[in-house]
């Protein structure tokens, strides 16, 4: 019998032998059977790693518990499809029991494929839903053209998911953001938003009626492109948002590539910020107490100097 409210952990993961299980996972094992002996070795490494990444951020912001019902929101893209693969294969092998439900939000874009996802995930054998909400016409009606669409579709998004997830029993709502997503939100919110606030890996929405979660919140993009080339997911593209030029996201982006290129490692730490947070040496009251500062002498005086 499980224990309820246990979180799925990362130290409980499969190992990378048990992944390769043919009665583990059929799928990873037919991929695998197709692949070079050096394809095999590096897509092992890349799935174990990704795995361990998930598994280590599920574990470290209780995101996934003992009866939990999950929907993963899926949009046709690299890292929505890859956090769906990698959840399933945990699932399979989890020491909890939770559910996993795939949702699209068909958003009526023109040219977007229909059958392309339902194709996939009936293909796989996961539930699924599509919503269908025509917000493309809604942003294009408000948006003036060459004006980023992205913040109001994302709040038309959220909006039309928060209140599904509600209709379907979902109590926890997977997003497919992953490291590199949570560094520019904390880079375009610092430099267009004067705010220093990025993208929680686990969130309670304002009504407190949903909990959001980002399973990827440790996975480099990097990995995520590579994987979603080696599983060869049917990439839907997106014409509303994510294909824009000239974007202020994809200015930080490059700022970030041209900072890894240049100062290895910088990244790596620009995250480890992110959880070391030290408010007394910010200048946010409301997060810090400075108004009570007081000085405290009662040790006299320290250091080597003798109290007299």
């Amino acid at each position: 019998m499980h224990d309820k409210a246990r979180p799925l952990s990362a130290t409980e993961c499969p190992t990378s032998e048990s992944i390769a299980d043919p009665v583990c996972d059929p799928i990873f094992e037919r991929l695998t059977e197709e692949m070079l002996p050096k394809q095999r070795l590096d897509f092992n490494k890349l799935h174990k790693r990704l795995r361990r990444n998930v598994g280590r951020a599920i574990e470290d912001f209780t995101m996934i518990e003992d009866g939990d019902k999950v929907m993963v929101c899926v949009s046709g893209g690299k890292d929505s499809y890859a956090m769906l693969d990698i959840l399933l294969n945990l699932q399979r092998s989890a020491p909890i029991d939770f559910e996993i439900i795939a949702v699209n939000l068909d958003q009526k874009q023109p040219g977007y494929t229909e059958h392309i996802l339902p194709d996939y995930l009936e293909k796989i054998g996961v539930p699924f839903h599509i919503l269908e909400k025509d917000t493309y016409s809604v942003v294009k009606s408000v948006i003036p053209e060459g004006i980023t669409t992205c913040g109001l579709c994302s709040r038309l998004r959220r909006g039309n998911l928060y209140g599904f997830a509600e209709s379907i029993g979902a109590n926890k709502i997977a997003l497919g953001h992953h490291r590199d997503d949570i560094i520019e939100t904390l880079f375009l919110n610092l430099f267009h938003g004067g705010a220093l606030k990025a993208m929680p890996p686990k969130l309670l929405s304002d009504d407190k009626r949903n909990i959001v979660i980002r399973p990827m919140a440790y996975c480099k993009e990097a990995d995520l492109q590579r994987y979603a080339e080696y599983k060869a997911f049917p990439i839907i593209p997106c014409n509303l948002c994510g294909s824009q030029e000239n974007l202020q996201r994809q200015v930080i982006k490059s700022m970030l590539n041209d900072w890894h290129k240049q100062f290895p490692g910088r990244i790596e730490s620009i995250f480890s910020a992110i959880s070391n947070v030290a408010p007394s040496q910010l200048a946010d009251s409301d997060l810090f107490d400075f108004k009570a500062l007081n000085i405290d002498r009662s040790l006299g005086i320290i250091d080597s100097i003798t109290v007299g």
